[in-house]
């Protein structure tokens, strides 16, 4: 799923670019309540009546397009949205080819960026827009665009990080830390700052990359940690 979320979106706007006006609708009906599954239970210290917040944050996108107050909403409304959308996806998928799912997907966006194939196909549905709604398909910041696959991973990876897990050699069962999430976040974090380093040389980068490397990084220091190495167990993602 998550490599084949590339592949077949650009794959579908490179050979119907009408399709693109479709997926922003996609988007549009889709993310405000994958959003306000994740504020009403999904993150931590989650209430029911933290939903609604989902409703304010685009009223906000909606009346201030290109400003930095709509760009802020539409982004958090994506993140938010992305997070109920990579925890269900956890929850139904074995952690262990989800994981192979993020490499891949980040091999398959270095290809195409690498070899020109996305960034057409990605300037059509970045363009798309479902009326005078927010474009929430994509997120604009300022001057920065980022795709929705971007932010899609790295929601799938942290909702992975919700899970228990398991030392192979004693079984053990290693409950759900905040801490290691905070401490991934923050490598993806720094690893997106150096990657964003050869901005200075290109316009176009696979954001896919720092988070495919974090994880990576968080299974090799498992494995020196636990012999050889600790598993995500659980089949279901939990605040």
């Amino acid at each position: 799923m998550p490599a084949l979320s590339i592949v077949v979106v650009i794959g579908l706007v490179a050979w119907q670019g009408e399709s693109a006006t479709a997926l922003s609708w996609l988007a549009l009906v889709a993310v405000p309540p994958f959003a306000a599954l994740s504020l009403g239970w999904l993150v931590h210290g989650a209430r029911p009546g933290w939903a609604v917040a989902a409703v304010f944050l685009f009223i906000l996108a909606w009346a201030s397009p290109g400003s930095l107050l709509g760009d802020a909403a539409a982004t958090a409304l994506t993140g938010l949205g992305c997070i109920g959308l990579g925890w269900l996806l956890v929850s139904v998928a074995p952690a262990a080819w989800l994981k192979l799912g993020i490499y891949a997907m980040a091999a398959v966006d270095t290809w195409f960026v690498a070899t020109d194939l996305l960034q057409g196909p990605n300037a059509v549905l970045t363009a798309a827009a479902p009326g005078g709604l927010p474009r929430l398909q994509v997120v604009h910041f300022g001057a920065a665009v980022m795709g929705f696959g971007d932010f899609f991973v790295a929601a799938t990876l942290g909702c992975l990080l919700a899970l228990p897990a398991v030392g192979p050699r004693t079984g053990a069962v290693v409950p759900f830390s905040a801490r290691r999430q905070l401490w991934t976040a923050g490598l993806v974090a720094l690893l997106a700052l150096g990657f964003d380093l050869v901005f200075f040389a290109v316009d176009t980068l696979p954001a896919t990359v720092p988070v495919a490397l974090a994880l990576a990084a968080i299974e090799l220091s498992a494995r020196r940690r636990n012999g050889s190495g600790a598993q995500l167990y659980s089949s279901h993602c939990s605040r």
